[in-house]
């Protein structure tokens, strides 16, 4: 019996934490990596996987959390040594607890950002866990487990690595902070719609936090997934003993209420021990099991933002297609990128829902182009996207690299047509409009259109693709050439919606084509065909009219309840088709995270303006704005990192014209990550922001010693120590150095972060200072340099 075998029947408990437990071995207090013990110390492993199986795990992890090659850096022992040895540590203690188990091989972060927050592109992730995956599928494991991870892309391109080189089940958890959301924004619904479409076999939540605290995110999470349902906290806090603050009585009081939820696999991660999950199997021996129930929600999203096709009319802005548009053609055969973004964020600010992405033009590289581009657009936008192309390399190109999940434009019903894109959606995930056009033609009478789509549903069915990954456009013909057709367009809408269960798609400016006074033809046609039960159209999101007839149909069939969105949301007369904004203003550069033309539009402002009042009153102050943002969750921090990168560029334009200016700062800060940890993220994260203040950044890295910190501190004679930690093991380090530095520096101030701490904790050590993120790492600095 495999693993998803078993979940057909019954629960997996897996075990509970590695690392609290190895950090009571003295290889590993001297700095000794978790994954390097499986070589120099197979039976303290062995022997921690055993007493988990005993204590009632029927799935064990295997001790290479962080056995990739951007992160594991022990060249005595190769990584391919490290993971043999670690899957046979685990196989062991199976055969020898002679119970009916599985083995699943663990993978952990890369400990690196992806592009466009961070440097590492999706290519180089996916080769890093491919390596990782074609190097665990030569032994004998079961399953694979991509845990722990701050980033949808990043697991993206880890599902993207296992599928490609194995056929094992795969189950993906995310971390995530009290709102709700991940270090990269991801929210829930992203999370479960890109994973479902991925076709991961349990998606749910690890480390984050304890039990108790899980209960709303786990709602959310199966509220909104039809998959498995994963769940594995944290023993609560970690105290300054190393301990945890919540035992395994009180674990399990609180996983009861977490298990009022439909969850299917369960265990615990840091400072849960084999008592937690003792205590876990003996309640769940003696409680019904319960499959997923499905949920057919039609959802978009891009990394930070999901689009339901519920009750809300859905706009899909189109104006990011060249055809008749000769400057947005030029824009692409340029790669002008600015000149797309600014269209798309143009039509987000109209309250465009999707927006259409369609770059096809005669011999030009379209899976290149449409692959940069919304590469580039998903960099500035939350707003998720439409794949819009005719050629399927391009097709699959986009969605390869896509952050989240889309819509694909479109798969008609001829068999051809079907079979070079339908693999496609069901690998990548996404959702699809098809078209009602077939090997006959566009089919025009309501009959043919109907047959069509039901062909295509069924085709679909035979990939395992679900009815709600499908929009059905029955196509709008035009009344000037075909009159006594369009009807035939409403009352589709109108028996796919109640007799198969199908969304709807129009693009609607067609109708009008040849007639007068088109804006009117199109609204009353809009009318007619929501009435019908439209659930969303390809348009222009600056026309006046369409958006009164949204909002005026939303009041008249009782969405828009005592017309509040109506009244609110009045359309003022503006032209059709919107004009570019090119006097961007220094602030609007760095809100809008933009790098066109900064150097003509600072040198201008230069030349009435005194630097240092540009840096203040413009930099500084965008730059805050920005921060409220993120403080409020208005913006993420792939946004954050967008507008420190524009000021940036800002900076150094006037560092290049007035350098006296800029060069007297003393203001330096050390950042580092502490002994024994090589996760950097959120350092390297504080010092993008701090530098964008005006600050100089000594950053010494991972794994850092104190003798290295303190030979900086007297070299550049630094006041202020940036210290970070992720994991609960080496928060002892970070402890360590704090205490060094009070007795050989009084004078000198820390700083300290990382998922692992919270204000209380961070008192405990004696830090100074305790930052929850990078701009109350700002906000520190700020303070300290300012007295």
């Amino acid at each position: 019996m495999n693993v998803l075998e078993y979940l057909e029947e019954d629960y997996l408990l897996f075990d509970g934490a590695m690392g609290s437990i190895l950090q009571q071995d003295e290889l590993f207090k001297q700095g000794v990596l978790p994954e390097t013990l499986n070589i120099l110390k197979p039976e303290l492993i062995k022997d921690i996987h055993l007493n988990y199986l005993n204590a009632g795990s029927n799935v064990i992890l295997t001790n290479t959390f962080g056995a990739n090659p951007l992160k594991y850096n022990d060249k005595e022992y190769p990584l391919e040594k490290v993971i043999k040895q670690a899957i046979q540590n685990g196989r062991d203690a199976i055969v020898e607890s002679n119970k009916q188990s599985f083995l699943a091989y663990d993978i952990g972060p890369l400990g690196q950002l992806l592009e466009p927050s961070g440097t590492l592109s999706f290519e180089d992730a996916y080769e890093a866990f491919s390596v990782v995956v074609k190097e665990a599928i030569k032994y004998d494991i079961d399953l694979f487990v991509v845990e722990t991870i701050a980033d949808l892309y990043e697991a993206k391109a880890a599902v993207l690595a296992i599928k490609e080189h194995s056929d094992l089940p795969v189950f993906v958890t995310l971390t995530f902070d009290n709102e709700q959301t991940t270090l990269l924004g991801n929210d829930v619904i992203s999370m479960v719609a890109t994973l479902e479409g991925l076709r991961v076999d349990a998606i749910g939540v690890n480390c984050s936090f304890g039990p108790k605290e899980m209960v709303e995110l786990v709602k959310e999470i199966e509220r909104n997934s039809s998959t498995y349902l994963m769940v594995q906290p944290n023993a609560g806090m970690p105290l300054i003993d190393g301990t945890y603050d919540i035992d395994a009585k009180e674990f399990l009081e609180c996983f009861k209420v977490l298990l009022e939820t439909n969850i299917q696999i369960m265990g615990g991660c840091c400072g849960t021990t084999y008592e937690h999950i003792k205590l876990i199997r003996n309640y769940l021996d003696n409680r019904p099991y319960l499959k997923p129930t499905k949920k057919n929600r039609t959802i978009v999203t891009s990394s930070q933002k999901g689009v339901v096709f519920d009750k809300e009319f859905i706009k899909i802005g189109e104006r990011i297609n060249p055809t008749g548009k000769p400057l947005l053609k030029e824009a692409l055969l340029n790669n002008n990128y600015s000149f797309l973004i600014k269209e798309a964020l143009k039509q987000e600010e109209e309250g465009a829902h999707i927006l259409d992405i369609n770059v096809g033009l005669p011999k030009i590289d379209e899976a290149t182009i449409l692959k940069n581009n919304i590469k580039e657009i998903q960099s500035y936008l939350r707003t998720p996207l439409q794949i819009d192309s005719a050629n399927p390399k391009a097709i699959e190109a986009a969605l390869r690299i896509y952050n989240g999940k889309p819509i694909i434009n479109s798969i008609n019903g001829k068999q051809e047509n079907m079979d070079a894109l339908l693999p496609l959606v069901a690998k990548y995930g996404g959702v699809f409009i098809g078209l009602c056009i077939d090997e006959n033609g566009l089919a025009t009478t309501l009959e043919d259109k109907i047959k069509v789509a039901s062909k295509i549903v069924e085709e679909a069915s035979k990939y395992g693709i679900d009815k709600k990954d499908i929009i059905i456009d029955s196509l709008t013909l035009t009344a000037s050439a075909q009159q006594k057709d369009v009807k035939a367009t409403i009352d589709a809408i109108r028996v796919l919606k109640e007799e198969l269960g199908l969304k709807s798609v129009l693009g609607l400016s067609n109708v009008s084509f040849g007639l007068p006074n088109r804006s009117l033809i199109n609204a009353t046609f809009f009318s007619m065909a929501r009435y019908a039960g439209l659930d969303s159209a390809i348009i222009n999101t600056a026309s006046n009219e369409l958006n009164n007839a949204i909002l005026a149909s939303d009041v008249l069939l009782n969405i828009d309840k005592d017309a509040t969105k109506y009244m609110a949301n009045e359309v003022e007369d503006k032209k059709e088709e919107v004009i570019l904004k090119d006097n961007l203003t220094i602030k609007e550069l760095i809100i809008q995270g933009l790098n066109e033309n900064t150097e003509i539009i600072v040198k201008k402002e230069l030349e009435n303006r005194d630097p240092i009042d540009i840096i203040e009153n413009d930099i500084v102050s965008a730059l805050d704005f920005v921060g409220n943002k993120f403080e409020k969750k208005e913006l993420f921090l792939p946004q954050l990192i967008k507008s420190a990168q524009a000021a940036s560029s800002i900076f150094d334009v006037i560092k290049k014209e007035y350098p006296q200016t800029t060069s007297q700062s003393q203001d330096k800060i050390i950042l580092a990550t502490v002994k024994g940890d090589v996760h950097d993220i959120g350092k390297n994260i504080l010092k993008v922001i701090l530098e964008n203040y005006g600050y100089v950044i000594i950053d010494l890295g991972k794994d850092v010693e104190y003798e290295n910190i303190a030979t900086t501190i007297e070299k550049e004679n630094i006041k202020l120590v940036g210290l970070s930690a992720l994991m609960t093991t080496t928060v002892v380090s970070m402890e360590d150095i704090i205490n060094k530095i009070r007795l050989n520096y009084p004078d000198v101030k820390v700083m300290v972060g990382g998922a692992v701490l919270n204000k209380e904790y961070a008192m405990k050590i004696d830090a100074d200072y305790y930052c929850k993120d990078a701009l109350e790492g700002v906000d520190v600095a700020r303070k300290f340099f300012s007295r």
